[in-house]
């Protein structure tokens, strides 16, 4: 504790807010809660978590856990089955028990009269269940249910959220977020409504899932532009004027953006497809997230076998898939190398030193090879690099209004390869366009913008008139005034 002290308060010296990861939907099978829980079924705390009966020798319906597997598991002290939406070490909490909301409700306080400056809120959308519990619908090729309507957006999930905010949230100054899975535009204005009754903002996944397909995540396909454009833009429209957007490519459950949209196969390509993704994002109206390396432009890593992975959703879906003959091994490998979570999570690239001068020991997992080429003290020292771009977006954002506040609207949706949108503030305007693909691209410029000024670029986009010609991964920013 006296480490994190000390981080908070030279954070603070700088100018920095620290906001901290809440994990409250479920604890750890080895916290001191569930090892009372489990003990006996009349312990105090025995309701602190989800117990049931099986049915006929089996668990209590047929949820399937997030990472593969049944969502229950018997516990033989009790001869009852808990429930975990996650791993089994991860029993979910029963929010419905007052005494649990209030242990919650305290242990909050306790950090933000320590000093943090907010909460991103884990799964934060799943802490209320429908009592019932009925059996979900089965997912495609698999003998386990969906939980999702029972869990998601659950029946009091915003009373308790609203509970949280006059108890805790808003007698202090914090920012909170929370991760919010199976989020619609509706949901999103009652989790982060503009009253401030809930949270600050929510994150969505939609525009994460839309490589998805029949075996979940894995695969190698890549994001259709004019389905992400589609897609970010219901956001966009749908949230003005009524609550905030998350904006983010990146997080520790997401592979690299440079390598799932972008182009990792050069140096030049990499760079030049990490800022132009940076900027597609970064000029929409939202509070934008930059995960660790994102800055950087850090790549996926190129894993070997199974030995290689460490996280529990790529390792038990592996072993899931193969075993039931809908993946061959050598498939799996390559789309968890494509997709595992493990590719957001291995060492911070600081520098060229051993273990990208991330520990002078063994890190729990393999450092990514590039790094002698991707890292922080080579960029530092260079002008044109991913992470002075990045600080160039975000000093634009602090100068400009219209980035922050203007209302924003899709040009060209159908263009399989531009992404090109409006920003409008007090009669000003920015366009932003951006070539998403490694193909030169041409673009006309609207008439208002035939004279407009260039804010920012990526690459050398060519005008000549009101034509611009784009090579592969150039990006601009134009304004009218």
């Amino acid at each position: 504790m006296e480490d994190f002290e000390r981080l908070l308060a030279e954070a603070h010296k700088r100018g920095l807010r620290v906001v901290i990861d809440l994990v409250v939907n479920h604890t750890s099978n080895e916290h001191p809660w569930f090892k009372e829980s489990r003990s006996s079924r009349d312990n105090p705390k025995r309701d602190y978590y989800i117990w049931r009966d099986g049915k006929d020798g089996n668990p209590p319906n047929n949820w399937g856990s997030n990472f593969s597997g049944s969502a229950w598991t018997l516990d033989e002290t009790t001869g009852q089955y808990y429930l975990h939406t996650f791993g089994d070490f991860q029993p979910d909490l029963n929010w419905d028990n007052p005494a649990v909301r209030e242990e919650v409700f305290r242990m909050m306080r306790r950090w933000c009269d320590k000093g943090v400056d907010g909460f991103r809120m884990d799964v934060i959308s799943m802490i209320s269940k429908t009592p019932e519990m009925p059996d979900g619908a089965l997912k495609p090729g698999s003998i386990y249910g969906n939980f999702g309507p029972y869990v998601v957006n659950g029946p009091n999930v915003h009373r308790y959220l609203q509970q949280m905010n006059r108890e805790v949230l808003s007698r202090y100054n914090l920012l909170t977020v929370g991760e919010c899975a199976g989020l619609t535009v509706d949901q999103a204005c009652l989790y982060a409504n503009e009253e401030g009754t809930e949270l600050s903002m929510a994150f969505q996944f939609e525009h994460m899932d839309l490589d998805g397909g029949e075996s979940f995540k894995w695969n190698t396909r890549k994001i259709d532009i004019v389905a992400l454009k589609k897609l970010l833009t219901k956001w966009q429209k749908g949230l003005e004027g009524r609550a905030w957007n998350s904006l983010y490519w990146c997080n520790h459950d997401q592979p690299r953006i440079v390598s799932r949209m972008g182009d990792d196969s050069t140096p030049e390509l990499r760079e030049k497809s990490a800022k132009t993704l940076a900027l597609c994002l970064h000029m929409m109206q939202g509070t934008p997230y930059v995960y660790q390396g994102e800055e950087l432009g850090m790549t996926n890593v190129p894993f070997g076998g199974l030995e290689d992975f460490r996280d529990v959703e790529s390792i038990n879906a592996y072993h899931e898939l193969t075993e039931a003959g809908t993946m061959t091994p050598e498939r799996m490998l390559e789309c968890l190398r494509y997709k595992s979570r493990d590719n957001a999570r291995t060492p911070m690239q600081w520098d060229a030193s051993p273990n990208a001068g991330f520990t002078t020991g063994t890190p729990w997992i393999k450092t990514n090879p590039n790094y002698p080429q991707i890292n922080a003290a080579e960029q530092l020292g260079r002008e044109d690099s991913v992470f002075h771009f990045y600080q160039k977006l975000i000093r634009l954002r602090h100068e400009n209004e219209i980035i922050v506040y203007g209302s924003y609207d899709l040009l060209s949706p159908e263009d399989p390869q531009l992404y090109a949108y409006t920003r409008t503030l007090d009669g000003q305007k920015l366009l932003c366009v951006c070539n998403l693909t490694g193909r030169p691209a041409e673009y006309e410029l609207p008439a208002e913008f035939a004279a407009g000024r260039q804010l920012i670029a990526v690459g050398q986009p060519v005008r000549e008139g009101n034509q611009v010609h784009l090579g592969p991964w150039d990006g601009f920013v134009l304004v009218n005034f």
